[in-house]
């Protein structure tokens, strides 16, 4: 999900699949600043200049030039699962702790594995953005876009699960993928003055549907930089 920044107005991160399958995170991307013409979707490849970061010691985390971003194509339909799971599949670890097993030797910090016991917990979070983000926010711009409107959620959202791994001891892991932020705040549009509709909601998709019997479901992680914690990045919850 966006963040507030000095240097791009807001930043998000991007994880992806190369074309030799590979997973890989791209980083800073102003996306929502960028041009229409390059505003990619979920399931869609881009073609895109990158560079390592130097300042990033995460083997798969690389800075994109985002003028070079191109979007190739229309995004995989959700009817396309089959070629969705060729690509996504062949990717799977068989626990956390086996991905941060290869976080601690290799620097490798994406990685996608089927937990089990999946809960989702809800926490009351700041209702505002600190003072020095909400003044990064309101910052005018001389040329260029102006900024736009972001708001935060008052509630953090985390994953709570077990691992198919005798050494788990169980995990609680953050939740910061922007497609939980955009739900929140559609269901807010429609139900503005009951925040029970809105967290029943949320609960309803990302604990309920993305992991019923049916899916075949997985959850995607990668490190907090500069921190070793781990973060759910998203869910992969192609049909059965």
């Amino acid at each position: 999900m966006p963040i507030p920044s000095k240097r791009y107005r807001e930043l998000v991160c991007t994880v992806g699949v190369t074309r030799n399958g590979k997973l890989i995170r791209l980083y800073p991307i102003p996306y929502r600043y960028l041009d229409f013409s390059k505003w990619y979707k979920k399931y869609q490849w881009i073609k895109v200049d990158i560079e390592k970061n130097k300042n990033d010691n995460r083997i798969d985390s690389y800075r994109p030039n985002i003028k070079t971003i191109s979007v190739i194509g229309n995004p995989l339909p959700t009817g396309k699962w089959k070629e969705r799971k060729r690509i996504v599949l062949p990717l799977v670890s068989a626990s956390l702790e086996e991905i941060e097993e290869k976080f601690e030797k290799k620097k490798v910090s994406l990685g996608i594995f089927k937990p089990k016991n999946i809960k989702l917990k809800i926490e009351k979070d700041n209702e505002g953005w600190s003072t020095g983000k909400q003044r990064t926010l309101r910052q005018l711009v001389l040329f260029g876009k102006q900024p736009k409107k972001l708001e935060k959620l008052p509630f953090k959202f985390s994953y709570q699960f077990i691992c198919d791994n005798k050494n788990c001891k169980g995990h609680k892991l953050k939740i910061v993928d922007w497609e939980l932020s955009e739900l929140y705040r559609k269901l807010k549009d429609k139900n503005p003055y009951s925040i029970d509709i809105i967290l029943k909601g949320i609960r309803q998709k990302w604990e309920e549907d993305m992991w019923e019997k049916k899916r075949d479901s997985y959850l995607i992680v990668g490190t907090h930089h500069p921190y070793k914690s781990f973060l759910a990045l998203g869910v992969f919850w192609p049909p059965m």
